[in-house]
């Protein structure tokens, strides 16, 4: 056993038997590179990235590797889903270096951490290779590496500078611009952006749903609609058990990458729950409601919180737990093998490898009770085999994704089991994640780990907690994000108010040779969108002017790259579009009850199917005190009654559900 044997880590302790010396990422890390005066090789990775898994075996299980490593280099070992930070600090690097991106991360370092060669997977014998290259250039040209690194580390500075704020919000040609932008990449034929491998958009599909809200232009949602289709029907979702894959390596959307991250699933839960409140889709709230047992089922850790992620391989191979082959649907369906073939498309060509296919649903069944028979037969059955590993780190912003989505989830479909694990989630974060009035990252097992919070984190749980708030009208959320956010704006802003965005770390947090701040999204909304979607959300629930100009400022702190580049801007275009929609207020007074759905009564159920993009919606009695979307909101002839407003202007409280229509959809 190395040191990583003590990580908090799953992926860290993956790694804690290989021969190889490995250290965390440490002070002490660092001061034993300058003892020894060797070079760093940092490699960076996590628990469910398959390709991490093979260069695990292929090199840093081989002990002659591994003594190599040993003799020339001090050896770090990162988790990126616990140290962002630092993930995003050398990831900058690596495709700076080789125009790509990629886990695992393999990067050398000088002893001051300065980046001077940089790459992803490398197959063993390249890898060793490497290493003997780096030492003896470290021997015999060390100066050269030296001013290489100190090269790599000013011109990214220089990439990384500041860009100039827009004059102004983007308004709505601009927004309109950024919509057509995305049609111009889309994927007429399989939906989609872009080209393989496709990544689920729930971002810029986020976004577009607020397009069409506004517009209503049928455009943008035709391209939601295709591309939620087309996701749910593929071998991305798991068409037994629910839930999504974290990509497709293909362009139509068949063979995944096998992972089941919890940010994809939280991410697109919402999304689907947004597609039915806006069209009624059965077949959306169908995948909402799959989507968020899986969350529930698999994902959900003792403590109340949710892991991370179900890895992409068991036993050592990619998807063994998920294919089949009609031989093997054969063996637990017998005589109805025939027809579970036909339905999900399981044929003798394979979609897979090695004669099995990934299950697809491309068109409706005919007769839903075969089907749902078929389906559980399966699962049944799958369950059986040997399952793929979870790794039950509890990440803060993740977690804070899936509140937000459940919450919205239990009152769109009417579901409180959803709303009761929010809830939970929700308890736990703030009272075990929260140290001394600041985030850690990361918990495990109900012990809470060391990383600091980074912006994604209070942007994100901030953003949950006023859900909750919206949902329950309990004054605790709203308090517990208040205090997030005063934290970030602290902390985290670049100016007051966030004039110049925000970094993705806090002004007192561990200095790495840069402090990140990237404005774009990822797998999941950047630290910037985050927190301005929370602080729009705060501001509509409060009438806070701070919190409105911070969100207006983080949003024109990525000038005008939000309209030129906007698969990588969704969540910020989407808060955009709230800014411009008001956003709009509704607060219903008089209809309490039990959690139905759409909410606890008529008023309150039209409020949240027909809110507009960016809108908050808070139901309770009149002037329930700490919720102040309900002050001075009396009823109206003693009978429930809504109130809509944008802006400051607010317009004669409804008691009718048609008049509340017809005040929501006015622009």
């Amino acid at each position: 056993m190395n040191r990583l044997s003590s990580s908090m880590s799953p992926y860290l302790q993956q790694h804690a038997q290989n021969p190889v010396h490995w250290w965390e990422w440490s002070d002490e890390a660092l001061a034993e590179a300058r003892r020894r005066d060797v070079p760093i090789l940092l490699s960076v990775g996590y628990a469910a990235c398959h390709w991490c898994h093979v260069m695990a075996h292929e090199s840093f299980e081989n002990p002659d590797i591994a003594a190599l490593m040993n003799e020339h280099f001090v050896n770090i070992k990162v988790d990126r889903e616990e140290r962002p930070d630092i993930d995003a600090v050398y990831m900058t690097a690596t495709t700076a270096l080789t125009g790509h991106g990629g886990w695992p991360m393999t990067c050398l370092l000088t002893v001051s951490g300065e980046p001077f060669y940089a790459g992803t997977y490398f197959p063993p014998q390249q890898f060793v290779g490497l290493l003997r290259s780096v030492a003896v250039a470290w021997r015999e040209d060390h100066d050269e590496v030296l001013q290489a690194g100190q090269r790599i580390v000013s011109a990214l500075a220089e990439m990384e500078a500041p860009r100039s704020a827009a004059a102004s919000l983007p308004g709505a040609v601009e927004l309109d611009n950024a919509a057509r932008g995305l049609a111009a990449v889309f994927d007429q034929r399989n939906a989609g952006f872009g080209r393989a491998p496709k990544f689920p958009p729930s971002m810029v599909l986020e976004f577009l749903l607020r397009q069409h809200e506004r517009t209503g232009d049928p455009a943008p949602l035709a391209m939601c609609e295709r591309t939620f289709e087309a996701m749910a029907r593929g071998g991305m979702y798991d068409q037994l058990a629910g839930g999504f894959a974290r990509y497709s390596v293909d362009a139509a959307w068949v063979v995944p990458h096998f992972e089941k991250m919890l940010y994809d699933n939280a991410l697109l839960l919402r999304a689907y729950v947004h597609w039915h409140r806006l069209t009624g889709s059965p077949f959306a709230a169908r995948i909402a409601r799959e989507t968020a047992d899986f969350l529930l089922r698999d994902l959900r850790t003792a403590e109340g919180g949710f892991a991370s992620a179900l890895d992409a391989d068991t036993d050592g191979v990619e998807g063994l737990t998920y294919v089949w082959t009609p031989a093997q649907l054969t063996g637990v369906l017998g005589d109805d093998s025939e027809e579970a073939a036909r339905l999900f498309n399981v044929t003798a060509d394979c979609t897979f490898e090695h004669g099995a296919s990934t299950l697809q649903l491309l068109e409706d069944p005919p007769d839903h009770s075969v089907w749902s028979d078929l389906r559980t037969r399966l699962f049944a059955a799958r369950s059986l085999r040997p399952q793929p590993g979870r790794d039950d780190k509890v990440v803060t912003a993740w977690n804070g994704l899936a509140i937000a989505a459940l919450t919205e989830a239990a009152v769109v479909l009417g579901v409180p089991e959803y709303l009761a694990a929010a809830v939970d989630c929700a308890t736990l974060l703030l009272e075990l994640h929260q140290v001394d009035g600041r985030l850690r990252r990361t918990s495990r097992d109900g012990a809470v780990g060391s990383a600091a919070g980074v912006a994604e984190d209070y942007g994100d749980l901030a953003e949950a907690l006023l859900a909750l708030h919206q949902a329950t009208a309990e004054p605790r959320w709203l308090d517990s994000a208040a205090e997030l956010l005063a934290t970030a704006l602290d902390r985290f802003a670049d100016g007051p108010d966030a004039d110049g965005g925000f970094f993705d770390t806090a002004d007192d947090a561990e200095q790495l040779v840069r402090r990140p701040r990237d404005p774009t999204d990822n797998a999941t909304p950047s630290g910037a969108s985050a927190l301005a979607a929370a602080l729009l959300a705060h501001s509509a629930l409060t009438g806070s002017t701070r919190h409105r100009v911070a969100a207006e400022n983080a949003v024109r702190s990525a000038g005008a790259l939000p309209i030129e580049q906007p698969r990588f801007f969704g969540q910020l275009l989407a808060v955009a579009e709230g800014l411009l929609a008001g956003p709009v207020q509704v607060a219903v007074v008089g209809e309490v009850g039990e959690l139905g759905e759409l909410g606890g009564g008529p008023l309150t159920a039209t409020a949240w199917r027909l809110r507009p993009p960016g809108a908050v919606v808070v139901s309770g009695e009149s002037d329930s005190p700490g919720v102040p979307l309900l002050a001075d909101r009396p009823l109206v002839r003693d009978a429930p009654a809504a109130y809509v407003c944008r802006g400051m202007v607010c317009d004669l409280p409804v008691s009718d559900v048609d008049e509340l229509a017809r005040s929501l959809a006015s622009r």
